[in-house]
């Protein structure tokens, strides 16, 4: 059989290898990206913009990152949980859903239709999450989508109110499946204790996600108050990064909102997307293994180039958590994450490890321009912090995508709404073929 499979996957790369000057020839925009880095145009969008540059006479010019939902500046929309006021996450997606930020009665409103659909139908964790448990948790979330698809007697349904409450229900319901499938799989993997615990009615996404993942269930105003800030930040963010794109290409197709919803999932889930938040904590760790001094920029910058040299960690040339498709300076988003992991970790067993991912951020961009000769400004982006902030939290490394999944729900649905009523027209772009045409033998002369 080996000898078999040998010969069957021996040409594979082979087989699956295009020219690279055909991309050229061809002028073929790889990765929907222009010559200059930037984005091809490939839709409208009311719901988000995301800003990283301006462009002058023709020429990419660096701007500070912002970032605006509905025309709102992601700064004045955490605000609040910033200040310690209120949870943030609820009425965001409100904003998204509605175009407009809600009153006090609108709000509470919404909370009650998200807090009433919290519950999962009977035998669902039993058959669904925990039999089998998946050792990857996006692809439980993803498989609990499709799966809820059968419990739901209206699934094929396109109305406007079946579109709204099931992404109402599934902005419910994820956080409660990714703790459950987070104790599933501790339980089939590591010999753990499966923890079911109750989610307790009126509290905030933020609220919830620790109390059921707490074994005492206990949390601070402060702790919840900061994974409020994270959902916030990561709830949505244009038209064009991998996954929105994913679930408008595929509602474009006409198909049902879960599946859609799980198309996205399973983009979400790549480490070039919002996987890397786990990739920089697991990069972090090769760098204290072969860096002794961490405060020794010279010891970093070397190691650090042997990353983007290949020569380290997972070999694929990348510093993950530095740079962007679109900031360019900063990422708004990463400033804010890291204003609050500073006030977490100060006076704590954290501050060390915070100082070294800071020491990366500022040592990066001089790295990239030594070894490949880029300009190019380079930024941290959000995945830089997140996983730092989660973990101070006490929140698995498991959970970090998958909480991205809870939290972008919200934008997904957005999109898929807005694809819905202006799009009209299925997404079909054009591959140009590079094969000869060959000449067809019997199966007895080839």
């Amino acid at each position: 059989m080996s000898d078999q499979k040998s010969s069957f996957y021996q040409d594979f790369e082979r087989i699956n290898q295009i020219a690279p000057e055909f991309y050229d020839r061809f002028d073929v925009k790889r990765g929907l990206r222009n010559a200059d880095g930037t984005g091809v145009i490939a839709g409208l969008t009311n719901i988000c913009n995301v800003h990283g540059y301006m462009i002058s006479d023709g020429e990419v010019c660096p701007d500070q990152g912002r970032l605006t939902l509905r025309g709102y500046e992601i700064e004045d929309l955490v605000s609040p949980a910033v200040k310690g006021q209120r949870y943030c996450f609820e009425g965001l997606c409100y904003l998204l859903f509605n175009g407009k930020l809600p009153t006090e009665s609108e709000l509470a409103e919404f909370i009650a239709l998200i807090d009433a659909q919290r519950e999962l139908p009977d035998g669902f964790t039993a058959h669904n999450i925990m039999d089998p448990a998946t050792a990857d948790i996006c692809n439980c979330l993803a498989r609990s989508v499709l799966m809820l698809y059968a419990k739901d007697p209206d699934a094929e349904s396109r109305n406007i109110a079946h579109e709204i409450s099931t992404a109402i229900s599934l902005i419910s319901r994820l956080p409660r499946i990714a703790v459950l499938a987070h104790f599933a799989k501790q339980a089939a993997f590591s010999g753990g204790s499966m923890i079911m615990h109750r989610f307790v009615p009126g509290q905030s996404t933020a609220e919830t996600i620790l109390s059921m993942l707490r074994s005492n269930r206990e949390y601070t105003a402060a702790e919840a108050q900061m994974l409020d800030i994270m959902l916030t930040l990561h709830a949505e963010h244009g038209g064009g990064n991998n996954s929105t794109f994913a679930i408008r290409v595929v509602t474009s197709a006409d198909t049902d909102p879960y599946s859609a919803y799980a198309a996205a999932i399973g983009s979400l889930k790549g480490s070039r997307h919002g996987g890397a938040n786990a990739k920089v904590m697991a990069m972090q760790e090769d760098i204290k293994a072969h860096v002794s001094n961490w405060e020794n920029d010279d010891e970093l910058a070397s190691y650090l180039t042997k990353l983007v040299n290949k020569q380290g960690f997972d070999g694929s040339g990348l510093i993950y958590g530095m740079g962007h498709a679109v900031y360019t300076i900063s990422d708004p988003r990463a400033v804010i994450c890291q204003k609050f992991a500073e006030q977490l970790a100060a006076n704590t067993k954290y501050e060390a490890e915070l100082k070294l991912l800071q020491s990366i951020e500022r040592l990066t961009p001089q790295v990239f321009a030594d070894v490949k000769g880029s300009t190019k400004p380079l930024c941290a982006n959000i995945d830089m912090y997140s996983g730092f902030i989660y973990t101070m939290l006490g929140i698995p490394e498991d959970l970090f995508t998958p909480l991205f999944v809870c939290s972008r729900m919200s934008g997904w649905a957005a999109h898929r709404f807005e694809e819905i009523v202006s799009g009209k027209r299925i997404m079909r772009p054009a591959y140009k073929s590079t094969s000869p045409v060959v000449e067809y033998l019997p199966r007895e002369k080839r």
